[in-house]
């Protein structure tokens, strides 16, 4: 780790690894800090095209000299590797924020609650997607001329981006941006126009993936309650201002600014008067430090509930009713052709039994055509979402196995199992370490399924199968041995009632040893929430109607049951969401 000093900060420049690249950051030390107990840092997120060495200025216009600071380079960015504006995709950029957080915790033991957020355009969304997927209790997030909407200008460029990228998939475009067009500040023209690390390109992909992921966080910015400051330039050329809005009128938290900028352009933070957004900058900092923190909230979001209702509600227009009807014929007669649409309807799309065929991901089906609709069945967006769960899900796993001992026994249970592929795949590959799993299913079918799952795959380690409800208190007895990880994967978000899912918790609770951990998924929305409800059966031959809740509803009922979320990580399109807690 490099260092230089300056007056009241030692620079430092160091490198962090996320996603398997190693990332360039600097931080700002101050010569004289708070107590340990007490120490803050301020979290800074550049432009896109920009880097962290043009943060410099704004840690000392500031002036919190007490505190750190941080700012990296994104990848594709400055010293960060990748070819320059590219990332394989948005989510990366939000993961690589995610993982700064947490080696910033853990190599400078500060608390993410006591750390501020300061993030400019396309670092602004990134921000506010990773307040909303990963629901890390900060202290708060200033938000800069956020790009939830960029000017392309040029008539149908988003469709035809998607359409040339479908042939080219490294599409690149260059910015149209010139720096008077970002700032009326002749010095900070010139600063921009001559800096070497300012990469004019961004990849097309990119730029598609960050226009989805902003449309879905605007409309889903009620699941966010950190504290929020927007700042939005009244002559903005890069960006839309009405997005903005919207986001801030939607948002749920208690403390939350908006201040418009009549004569500002796109890059707020290097305008020529910068007097109004400093001074609004630093009461937005003093207060969020002298709040207490607010407690995560137990109870539903506005909104998550309005999702819910959305797919049960008849006050839908006459031509959408009548357009489900005729979905719905054509899966009763076309779909029975599909092996994969015959196995929902007869057990239920979110059975067991359905999982484990889209987990299996092969199309078959009856004739020629019955093969192709159950190929396009299993690349629908939700499956695809639910594939990369069971990836995710298994990565958990195999990241809490490695921190045991390896002659130690691990005890595992799986509370709603299904057919337990995800975890009975896993054990397959620790054939040469202990294991004592316990499946769970509320039905014996899918535990038959599971158990002949197991002896196919030759498994070494002893499993045992337990038909209950895993909303019942007594499915919770009291053992002799407690469960180093307990999984339950794929089953709150069929039901709207939290109080299912918190006597659920409590019982997980008693059966968890101490240290233990709790892998648990979620899925904070889904894009076809409503195609879903008036066309698909669920298990029960009824409506399948599911239940989105936010990440911090998720986490807040895990806390309430005594657990303390470690990750999470976000599947394809942010739909599906697998965490880590420990008891």
């Amino acid at each position: 780790m490099n260092a230089t000093s300056t007056s009241a900060w030692q620079s430092l420049e160091a490198g962090f690894v996320s996603e398997g690249e190693r990332l360039f950051y600097r931080a700002w030390q101050p010569l004289q800090e708070r107590s340990p107990s007490e120490r803050r840092a301020l979290i800074f997120l550049h432009r896109g095209h920009e880097h962290s060495g043009r943060i410099a200025p704004l840690v000392a216009q500031l002036g919190y000299e007490q505190d750190w600071a941080f700012a990296w380079d994104a990848r594709g960015h400055g010293y960060s590797p990748g070819e320059r504006g590219d990332a394989p995709d948005f989510g990366s950029l939000v993961r690589d924020l995610d993982n700064f957080i947490q080696h910033l915790a853990t190599t400078f033991q500060i608390k993410p609650e006591n750390m501020l957020l300061v993030a400019n355009s396309v670092g602004a969304v990134v921000a506010s997607t990773w307040l909303h997927d990963y629901a890390v209790p900060v202290r708060g997030l200033i938000m800069a001329a956020a790009a939830f909407d960029i000017n392309l200008y040029v008539p149908l460029a988003k469709p035809a981006l998607h359409f040339a990228t479908k042939f080219k998939p490294d599409l690149f475009v260059t910015s149209y941006i010139r720096s008077s067009m970002l700032t009326h500040c002749p010095e900070q023209a010139e600063l921009y126009d001559s800096d070497p690390l300012i990469a004019k390109a961004i990849s097309a992909r990119v730029l598609l993936d960050l226009a989805e992921t902003a449309k879905r966080i605007v409309h889903d910015a009620a699941a966010i309650d950190t504290p929020i400051l927007m700042l939005v330039a009244g002559r903005d050329l890069v960006v839309k201002t009405a997005p903005q809005l919207l986001f801030f009128q939607r948002l749920s938290s208690s403390l939350k600014r908006l201040v418009v900028l009549p004569d500002s352009f796109h890059a707020i933070l290097y305008e020529a008067d910068m007097q109004t957004p400093l001074h609004a900058m630093h009461d937005f900092i003093d207060d969020c430090f002298s709040l207490p923190l607010p407690a995560l909230p137990l109870l539903p979001h506005s909104l998550t509930l309005a999702s819910h209702a959305s797919g049960q509600s008849p006050l839908i227009p006459f031509w959408k009713k009548a357009a489900y009807i005729f979905q719905r014929l054509l899966l009763q007669k076309l779909g029975r052709l599909s092996c994969g649409m015959s196995i929902g309807l007869e057990h239920g799309f979110d059975s067991g039994k359905s999982l484990d065929y889209v987990y299996r991901n092969q199309p078959q089906g009856r004739f020629l055509i019955g093969k192709w609709i159950d190929s396009g069945y299993l690349q629908a967006i939700g499956w695809r979402g639910i594939r990369q769960r069971k990836i995710d899900l298994q990565h958990s796993l195999i990241t809490l196995i490695e921190q045991y001992p390896a002659e130690r026994p691990i005890r595992i249970l799986d509370v709603a199992a299904g057919s337990g592929r995800y975890v009975l795949e896993i054990l397959k590959r620790y054939q040469e370490r202990p294991f004592e799993l316990t499946l769970r299913d509320f039905q014996q079918q899918n535990l038959d399924d599971a158990q002949q799952l197991a002896l196919s795959l030759g498994l070494q380690s002893t499993v045992h199968y337990e038909q209950r409800d895993a909303f019942a208190p007594e499915s919770y007895p009291t053992l002799d041995q407690s469960f180093d990880i307990v999984i339950v994967s794929g089953l709150y978000e069929l039901f709207s009632d939290n109080r299912l899912i918190d006597r659920s918790l409590q019982g997980i609770r008693q059966q968890i040893a101490p240290g233990g951990y709790l892998v648990y998924t979620g899925q904070p929305w889904h894009p076809q929430l409503e195609l879903i409800a008036h066309t698909l059966n669920n298990h029960q031959g009824q409506p399948w109607v599911m239940r989105p809740r936010s990440q911090n509803e998720m986490d807040a009922l895990v806390r309430n049951a005594g657990g303390r979320k470690v990750s999470t990580r976000i599947g394809t399109k942010g739909i599906f969401t697998v965490s880590v807690a420990q008891f």
